[in-house]
């Protein structure tokens, strides 16, 4: 390699659940460094969660976790070049791309839903991902199944 990797940034836990993950999330989430908006709307979906799934005994922010878990992948597929042809190859995803990917796919399926705020978005993406339904749910699906069908390169993994 030509240039060393660059080194992790220290992320701070965010200030009501004082939890790392939901600080990525909003990272994720925001758009033009507003931070504190994108924190807002994270925060409101988890109460219209709470609202929506009254009688389940988890926090919100256990649901939140779980729909995280449901739609994170564990395969997907590279495109390789071995001798002029392109073959799509399975590999497995490292952990930290696997919780990046997830979290893309829950902000941009929440965002390409109909719905009136973001937060409202969002929220219906999360129950929709913890009842393994939705979009992201499906996104996932497809990455595995396309997995599944190349699985013959597998031994062009790289």
């Amino acid at each position: 390699m030509r240039k060393a990797k660059p080194k992790k940034r220290q992320i701070l836990p965010d200030p009501v659940f004082n939890n790392q993950k939901v600080t990525k999330f909003v990272n994720h989430l925001m758009y033009d460094g507003k931070k504190s908006v994108a924190f807002g709307i994270f925060y409101t979906a988890l109460d219209k969660v709470k609202a929506k799934l009254p009688n389940e005994h988890k926090s919100p922010l256990e649901i939140w976790k779980q729909a995280l878990d449901n739609i994170t992948p564990l395969v997907e597929v590279k495109s390789r070049r071995i001798g002029g042809a392109t073959f799509q190859v399975p590999t497995e995803i490292r952990p930290d791309r696997k919780e990046s990917v997830s979290m893309k796919h829950m902000i941009s399926f929440s965002r390409k839903r109909g719905g009136k705020s973001m937060s409202d978005k969002l929220s219906a993406e999360i129950v929709d991902a913890f009842n393994n339904q939705g979009g992201a749910f499906k996104r996932k699906e497809d990455m595995h199944r396309m997995a599944e069908a190349n699985r013959a390169f597998a031994h062009f993994r790289f």
